[in-house]
């Protein structure tokens, strides 16, 4: 049997693509109009609509929910935040103490309403490890260990080697990081039963619907205009396919592998009992779940960008990521040698100039949008949605000031991207110096980071 590539994601193969939702009939109004399927426009509608439950809310979605990351991601339900340092350097550490204190409530608040609104996702809370595989990588992860405990984290343990094996065998690890703050889920049976529940209480999804252009009280499409005085743009790494916004977050490739099922034996050998999500220390990193039916989920950046913002084909991608990344597989667990890749496929994340994670609401406009989230969106989209929800309450005179919108995320403003063909060697460049320093700090014993991914770092602005 050959590896599947693409029909979308594994997710999807495993679940079956839902019943499509009929399109946008022709012009019409809305209290709210939300555009894009997704995470970040399911669980602000869902928000909203329980918040207020008279407004009328309309998602507008391309293809079908949840079609782009939040149907192709690596299932990690965790605390991390894109900007989290650089909020720390411009509002001040307490500031960004609170957003990571809210983030990690949020991975509570995501399996609380999984329960509330009966949604069966797979999920599993057996928290994030983050192993180190190098010297080098051992001192990046003792001063990550370090900065998170310093954010609040008193409940984040460090392991040793044989620790780390005790939890999961994987070789040549010589340390880790743990954060009880995470969760593994099936991201596809999430965003389907968040769909539905949005539908139930009341809010009207057309998919097959593209919105070509946003501007004040307008979301257009080919076949109608929506207007409402809040347009939301909630369309993550395909933000660059709306007019004008181009260079606003670049779509960032990334990639993954999943397994054939395996053995008991071969899950002994492994260990991993506590299905904790798997990431490394490297500089282009890894991150993996083990699903619910026992195959090794595996992800990683691959090609990490296509010239002029152009995203995957219903989420092919190059075979020369498909071996990189099961020889990263192979690496880590080499008695996994033999294991069959049964399917791989690709999507996009947003990435903004600073990488940091925003969201927005322009009162002079009633524009509003939310991402940016640079891989780490499963539970930031569901904080960015409830402070949406704040920020618009707050707008219409239904309520005050909260302390989601206190956040210093909230309203950042991020410069625009680099013109072609400026920010296509601008990135292949960085993701090559990355992956000349992860080879260099693999094979050599050097307990400090490599210069040319520091320099890489400066430059990006990551």
């Amino acid at each position: 049997m050959s590896t599947v590539n693409g029909g979308i994601s594994f997710w999807y193969a495993q679940d079956g693509t839902p019943a499509p939702r009929e399109p946008l009939p022709g012009d019409t109004t809305a209290d709210v109009c939300i555009v894009g399927g997704g995470y970040t426009g399911l669980w602000t509608a869902y928000y909203l609509k329980k918040a207020v439950p008279f407004l009328n809310i309309t998602v507008l979605e391309a293809k079908f929910c949840g079609y782009g990351a939040s149907g192709r991601n690596g299932g990690w339900l965790y605390n991390g935040i894109a900007g989290r340092d650089r909020y720390a350097k411009l509002h001040g550490h307490e500031a960004a103490v609170r957003l990571q204190q809210a983030m990690n409530a949020t991975v509570t608040e995501v399996l609380d309403v999984c329960e509330t609104e009966k949604i069966e996702a797979d999920q599993h809370r057996g928290g994030v490890l983050e192993i180190a595989l190098s010297p080098a990588q051992l001192a990046r992860l003792k001063d990550f260990h370090a900065a998170e405990v310093a954010f609040g984290e008193t409940d984040r343990a460090l392991y040793g080697a044989r620790e780390t094996a005790d939890r999961i065998r994987v070789t040549g690890a010589v340390g880790s990081s743990w954060t009880p703050h995470g969760a593994r889920l099936h991201p596809v049976k999430l965003v389907k039963g968040l769909a539905a529940a949005v539908e139930a209480l009341g809010v009207v999804i057309h998919e097959s619907t593209p919105v070509t252009e946003i501007r004040p009280k307008h979301a257009v499409t080919p076949y109608g205009t929506v207007r409402a005085p809040y347009v939301l743009r909630c369309t993550e790494g395909f933000t660059a396919t709306l007019a004008g916004q181009r260079r606003t977050w670049l779509p960032m490739n990334s990639s993954m592998i999943a397994t054939e099922p395996l053995t008991d034996a071969q899950w002994e050998s492994i260990g991993w009992e506590g299905r904790e999500t798997l990431g490394d220390m490297a500089h282009a990193y890894v991150y993996a779940q083990r699903t619910a039916d026992g195959r090794i989920a595996l992800g990683g950046r691959g090609v990490p960008y296509r010239f002029g913002s152009k995203t995957d084909n219903d989420g092919r991608t190059q075979p020369q990521t498909i071996e990189a990344l099961r020889d990263i597989l192979v690496r880590f667990f080499p008695q996994l040698a033999g294991v069959r890749v049964d399917h791989a496929w690709s999507g996009v994340l947003g990435v903004p100039r600073d990488w940091c994670a925003t969201v927005t609401l322009d009162r002079s406009t009633g524009l509003g949008w939310a991402g940016g989230y640079v891989g780490s969106g499963v539970a930031t989209a569901n904080l960015a949605a409830r402070t949406l929800r704040d920020l618009i309450k707050e707008d219409s005179g239904q309520s005050g000031p909260t302390d989601l919108t206190a956040l210093p995320w909230v309203n950042h403003k991020v410069r625009k991207w680099e013109p072609e063909p400026l920010r296509w060697l601008g990135v292949r460049t960085m993701y090559a110096a990355f992956r000349g320093a992860d080879h260099r700090e693999a094979t050599g014993h050097a307990a400090t980071t490599d210069r040319v991914a520091l320099l890489a770092n400066r430059l990006s602005g990551r």
